[in-house]
């Protein structure tokens, strides 16, 4: 094994994994904020405290990065890749916050199928990490999730199809699409997560 002087960091693979950790258990929770009505103001209360430790776990890589001498790959991919799993939180938690405020109840079928979609991709993000370290059997992953944000848009297209349909009045229309926009923010998110993923793999290689 070679010997160096300046070994890279490796600390970052842990901090990785336990950000897209807590994607799992926002999208986790988003599935029952949306299905329970009755505990909506727990569940969304519950989404801030993982958007807050998803927030620290984010603050914890840049801490890193500017500490770091040697990094394990480029650092504005680092950046960009804490970044893009935040974003992703926030987009969760905003789409749960937006309906307490605006009062929405009973929500269309299609938002139960995002969330869905978000928890699938959540999974499959979160086995990804670990293998960051080797670099190895990460192209199904990116390809995966490239698949499940597809198969968002068509949803989403498929709902606002619905929702300018006539079955839902105007105001309704409008606090729906809002939170139907968060959704698919965070289906986006997640390919970002993914695409950048695969240029740190192909840089690598």
């Amino acid at each position: 094994m070679p010997f160096s002087l300046t070994p890279k960091d490796q600390s970052f693979y842990p901090l990785f994994t336990a950000s897209a950790e807590n994607l799992v258990a926002a999208t986790d929770v988003l599935s029952d904020f949306i299905h329970d009505h009755a505990r909506r103001e727990e569940l969304a209360a519950r989404l801030r405290e993982l958007e807050h430790a998803g927030d620290q776990s984010t603050h914890a890589i840049f801490r890193q990065l500017n500490s770091s001498f040697v990094t394990p790959f480029d650092r504005e991919d680092i950046y960009k890749l804490a970044s893009d799993l935040d974003d992703v939180m926030d987009f969760v938690e905003a789409a749960a916050d937006l309906v307490v405020l605006t009062g929405l109840g009973t929500l269309p079928a299609e938002m139960s199928q995002q969330t869905a979609l978000l928890q699938r991709a959540a999974q499959t993000t979160a086995e990804a990490m670990p293998r960051l370290r080797t670099m190895k059997d990460l192209s199904e992953y990116w390809i995966e999730v490239n698949r499940i944000e597809n198969e968002a848009d068509k949803l989403y297209r498929r709902l606002l199809s619905r929702l300018y349909s006539g079955e839902f009045d105007a105001l309704e229309i409008l606090k729906l699409k809002e939170v139907a926009d968060q959704l698919e923010e965070a289906a986006d998110a997640f390919e970002h997560v993914a695409n950048v993923v695969e240029t740190i793999t192909v840089k690598e290689s």
